[in-house]
């Protein structure tokens, strides 16, 4: 392989990994191991990347050998870039989170520490809070969780719009890497074809364009709180595409994070494995202990419950009233499976369930609903993402209270959501109406609160009689 370096003369080196693929859900994930340090390190990549090619670039190829140096390092391309599957639309938060596991499932990691990269750092982050058992540490690298573009100001909108416009125009030709990276990275026709492979290899240009776009709409705010591992923020002061006030206020909402400035230039740049941030990171992965796994977990709890059951049983008689809370269950508990979900609790004539991803808990609650139409019944289900205490199988705290009091307020045939939920699936191409604040009995603050809008997909599946 011919590598470029820092000074833009070629050289030729050993080959890279071998890349393979993980499977998560229908789609093939591909990734590499590098090194084989006593601690795993998931490296989730920001914006673009291309496994092999990367390799040949000093400034990724710096960073894959430090980090392999003291760690075995997992990396991947995210669905839809590089030698992953194609998809159809932009991953959420939740289906990014699945190829983290995927990949982990894939070498036998059991527990590792993540390292989010720009764009990489939400999915990174709501990994951590999701599954505090996986993760033994969290570090956000030149990233920080929210808010989207709209809440940025008119001078960080109009820089965004140039940016998606250079790289809507600019994309293959090698002129939108230097852009991205800034400073330091030597011209000459070597590096020059070597940003266009990049690029060509990485990314189409509609996708390029889309995982920018992506990336600030995205708002991962809502996680913060529920971070319960090791956390470091690594920040450049002159970033010109991520607000250090925005990256304080992610090390803020983050209980005990570290934050640490250093004077690498602009976003990215092509000597970053010669500048302070690996430093700080390999002294915090590998200076302090991380062998307390957190009772808390970033989880989405959903309650459902049959509208008028009291009457329905009354009109119906015991016997037929219980054959039908018999097949309501099943097709509750089918659905539950079929999205992935852990049943909690059942309430007689209702069910508590959580999930790791707040899409697939929203379409299986928009399933379980639709179903009991077929037989008859109206059910109503509430949503809402927050920290829970994990007590063995069961949850406890008030992210729990929330959702059955949004769900004691939903109307016969309704998915009722808090804006956390809302928040979390942005770019799912789900769709929520407002349905103004409320307050929720026993709870401070008011709430706004959003009802789903029907897919057009949504059918009954199976007809259960009574």
């Amino acid at each position: 392989m011919v590598a470029v370096g820092p000074d833009g003369d070629t050289e030729v080196v050993d080959g890279p990994p071998r890349t393979s693929y993980a499977k998560s859900g229908g789609l093939s994930i591909a990734y590499q191991v590098l090194g084989d340090g006593p601690l795993d390190l998931v490296f989730v990549p920001g914006f673009v990347s291309h496994l092999e090619v990367d390799m040949e670039l000093p400034n990724i190829a710096g960073v894959a050998a430090r980090l392999s140096s003291f760690a075995r390092v997992i990396t991947f391309h995210k669905r839809g870039t590089g030698l992953s599957d194609r998809t159809f639309g932009l991953p959420t938060l939740a289906e990014r989170m699945d190829d983290i596991r995927a990949v982990m499932d894939a070498v036998g990691s059991e527990r590792a520490a993540i390292v989010g990269m720009s764009e990489g750092g939400s999915a990174a982050a709501m990994f951590a809070a999701s599954y505090p058992e996986r993760a033994s540490a969290l570090v956000l690298w030149v990233s920080f969780l929210g808010p989207p573009l709209d809440e940025r100001g008119e001078e960080a909108q109009a820089a965004f719009a140039f940016v998606d416009s250079y790289v809507g125009e600019h994309w293959g030709d090698g002129s939108a890497s230097r852009l991205l990276i800034g400073s330091g990275a030597p011209n000459g026709p070597a590096v020059d074809e070597l940003f266009c492979r990049f690029e060509r290899n990485a990314a189409t240009p509609a996708a390029a364009q889309a995982v920018l776009r992506r990336n600030v709409s995205v708002d991962a705010r809502a996680v913060r709180g529920a971070i319960g591992v090791p956390t470091l923020l690594v920040a450049h002061q002159d970033d010109p595409f991520i607000p250090i006030d925005q990256v304080r206020e992610t090390a803020a909402g983050i209980d005990g994070a570290r934050l640490v400035l250093t004077d690498a230039p602009g976003h990215w740049c092509w000597d970053i494995a010669e500048r302070s941030d690996l430093d700080v990171i390999e002294e915090f992965l590998t200076g302090s202990s991380h062998g307390c796994i957190s009772d808390r977990a970033l989880v989405t709890v959903l309650y459902t419950d049959i509208v008028g059951s009291t009457e329905r049983a009354l009109v119906l008689g015991d016997q037929r009233w219980g054959r039908l809370l018999d097949e309501h269950d099943a097709l509750t508990r089918r659905e539950l499976r079929r999205f992935r979900g852990r049943e909690v609790n059942t309430t007689g004539d209702g069910f508590v369930a959580a999930f790791d991803g707040p899409a697939r808990a929203v379409q299986c609650a928009e399933a379980i609903v639709g179903e009991a139409r077929a037989f008859e019944l109206d059910l109503r289900a509430g949503l809402h993402t927050g920290e829970c205490e994990v007590r063995g199988d069961d949850l406890a705290g008030i992210t729990m209270h929330v959702g059955a009091r949004i769900a004691a307020l939903a109307t016969p045939g309704e998915v009722l959501v808090s804006g956390m939920v809302r928040d979390l699936v942005g770019g799912s191409g789900i769709e929520f109406e407002t349905r103004g604040e409320h307050e929720l009995r026993g709870l401070p603050d008011r709430w706004e609160l959003f009802a789903l809008t029907p897919s057009r997909s949504t059918r009954p599946s199976t007809t259960l009689s009574a």
